[in-house]
């Protein structure tokens, strides 16, 4: 009985506590509605004003607090209008020879190898690969997804076609050289295998050649390869694929527009697309960027830059052959020392270059000889005044009356283009003050090529060397390297310097490899073959919403596109946790 009362009574509690708060509650919101009713007119109106900007004011909060906490990720969408020099001929990295054909080139084929934003070598078609403990076998292991744009597997087959069509000479392919020799086998359906006559330490970088698809061209012949509509409809395995070309009247290309390749083996680039449109000067493209036209380009200054050291060396190289002057030291190192280095860098190139008194470009493990600065003059006169020069004013002429030699006139013959003019005429200013006169003479670079370097016909040269991303130097300072088509213009020959060349690019290890070079450069710079002058920087415009850009030491420059799968023009937030996964 006793347990009745008590549920009952518990009953009769909980209702009246909800009879109670029931009332409380109504009797609030009555007293709130009593107190507004009472407000005059103004007074109402503030109170409502005040719930709307509290109300806004929360609402703010918390998406502040929430844009706060997310990040910023690129996302897909978006295109580049790039703007260049020149009309491209071939979409072929076995026969680019011009910079627009190997721009296009990079962005619609791939390698087994490619290069980071850093300059590294990293796997691209290839997952993997392996060395022989003697630096003469190489082992790659292809990617399972490596796709071409048309959707087929990328296999060994394509990779041994593609070497082997570059070692063919009756294509005569300008990958022919670095090719020669190599053995190349497919081990199965995706390893393949390089075998080296020698060790030969900057062969990966070989390996970033673009591989080709055999089943499209294995039945093209040399002499239709360079005719096929794949030339400028090219199926690769780059990061995006040609769309679509359009020609002027006379034929030559003038756009290129490319899409993004869905099946790139790095993953699907950001962009969209890249369109490039093609000038046939340096001053159309210049206007092109500065109306809008075009939004990127290199070699052309702007606001919206970025620069990077280009792996080349400026200098005037002097041929003892041509005047035996030159085979003497003291001259050399005097009309080295004449050159205010500084002074075309920061006046000729308006300091987008480095100066340098050496054959390694800056950028590198190489620490460079020191620029020496001072009075250039007075320092050059010394040198020859040491070794027993005396200069005749009235003549113009320095005689080392002990040798039976003159420094007199000398011919400094370059190409004719307003960089190297400007740089010429900087140098002349230089070796005049030093009582030297100078003659300038300008050729077209084909003709500079052909007729000039090729049969050493100048006396001093004005000229630029691309050294190599592992900086192999041989073909440049070795002496068995003198004559055409070695690229030895300074005639130079040091027996201890030849070994050095010869350790440098056999060596595997990269210590070893980098206390050569070191010796190189120190010995090279002491014996004065050349005045180095400059190394310059690689300068490319583009547009300030273009993000994820990180250039590389620039060998060529199609190596601007190193990263070009991750450059982006829209973004999106996310929550951090989904950032890492938003590719």
């Amino acid at each position: 009985m006793n347990s009745v009362r008590n549920l009952i009574s518990d009953e009769r509690r909980a209702r009246m506590r909800e009879s109670l708060t029931r009332v409380r509650t109504v009797s609030i919101f009555d007293k709130l509605g009593d107190r507004v009713n009472s407000f005059s007119p103004g007074d109402t109106i503030i109170f409502y004003t005040l719930i709307v900007l509290v109300c806004i004011a929360t609402l703010s909060g918390l998406y502040s607090l929430e844009k706060s906490l997310l990040v910023q990720v690129p996302a897909y969408g978006g295109t580049l209008t790039e703007g260049e020099v020149g009309s491209p001929q071939f979409i072929n990295p076995l026969l680019a020879i011009t910079d627009a054909d190997r721009d296009l080139s990079a962005l619609a084929y791939a390698g087994l190898m490619g290069i980071s934003g850093s300059g590294d070598l990293v796997p691209v078609l290839a997952e993997s690969y392996t060395e022989s403990p003697d630096g003469k076998t190489y082992t790659f292991t292809l990617r399972p997804n490596a796709k071409f744009s048309d959707g087929t597997s990328v296999t060994a087959n394509d990779v041994v076609f593609t070497i082997q069509k570059a070692q063919d000479s009756g294509l005569k392919s300008p990958e022919y050289a670095d090719w020669s020799g190599i053995g190349v086998e497919a081990l199965d359906a995706h390893t393949v295998e390089f075998t080296l006559q020698k060790a030969y330490a900057p062969f990966l970088e070989l390996t970033t050649l673009g591989i080709l698809p055999a089943h499209l061209w294995q039945n093209i012949s040399d002499e239709e390869f360079s005719f096929s509509t794949l030339e400028t409809s090219p199926v690769g395995a780059g990061p995006f694929k040609v769309t679509s070309v359009s020609r002027n009247s006379s034929g030559l290309i003038q756009g290129v527009s490319f899409a993004q390749n869905k099946y790139y083996a790095l993953g699907r680039p950001y962009l969209n697309g890249i369109n490039f449109n093609f000038y046939s000067n340096s001053e159309d493209l210049a206007n092109a960027v500065s109306s809008g036209a075009v939004e990127s380009a290199y070699d052309v200054p702007s606001d919206t830059e970025l620069t990077a050291p280009y792996a080349r060396i400026f200098g005037v190289f002097w041929n003892p052959s041509q005047n035996k002057v030159f085979s003497r030291i003291e001259v050399r190192k005097a009309l080295s020392l004449a050159i205010d280095r500084q002074n075309i860098v920061e006046n000729v190139l308006s300091d987008h270059a480095t100066a340098i008194m050496g054959p390694v470009p800056p950028g590198g493990l190489v620490k460079q000889v020191p620029v020496q600065f001072g009075d250039y003059t007075e320092a050059a006169a010394t040198v020859l005044e040491t070794s027993g020069w005396l200069y005749d004013g009235s003549a113009r002429i320095w005689k080392n009356a002990g040798a039976k030699q003159t420094l007199e006139g000398i011919t400094l013959r370059t190409s004719n283009v307003p960089e190297l003019k400007n740089v010429a005429t900087a140098v002349k200013t230089d070796l005049e003050k030093l009582g030297i006169p100078v003659t300038i003479e300008l050729y077209e670079s084909g003709d500079l090529s052909q007729n000039v370097i090729r049969s050493r016909r100048y006396e001093a040269l004005l000229y630029g060397e691309v050294i190599g991303r592992d900086q192999d130097l041989y073909a440049f300072w070795d002496s068995r390297e003198q004559n055409d088509p070695g690229l030895n213009v300074a005639l130079y020959a040091n027996k201890t310097v030849d070994t050095l060349l010869e350790d440098a690019r056999s060596s595997t290890d990269q210590g070893t490899r980098t206390a050569d070079l070191q010796k190189i450069e120190n010995a090279i710079a002491s014996d004065y073959p050349a005045a180095f002058l400059y190394a310059p920087d690689f300068v490319y415009t583009i547009p300030k919403n273009l993000h994820g850009i990180s250039l590389p030491q620039i060998i060529t420059p199609s190596d601007r596109f190193a990263t070009v799968a991750s450059w982006y023009r829209v973004t999106d937030t996310v929550w951090p946790f989904f950032a890492n996964n938003k590719k």
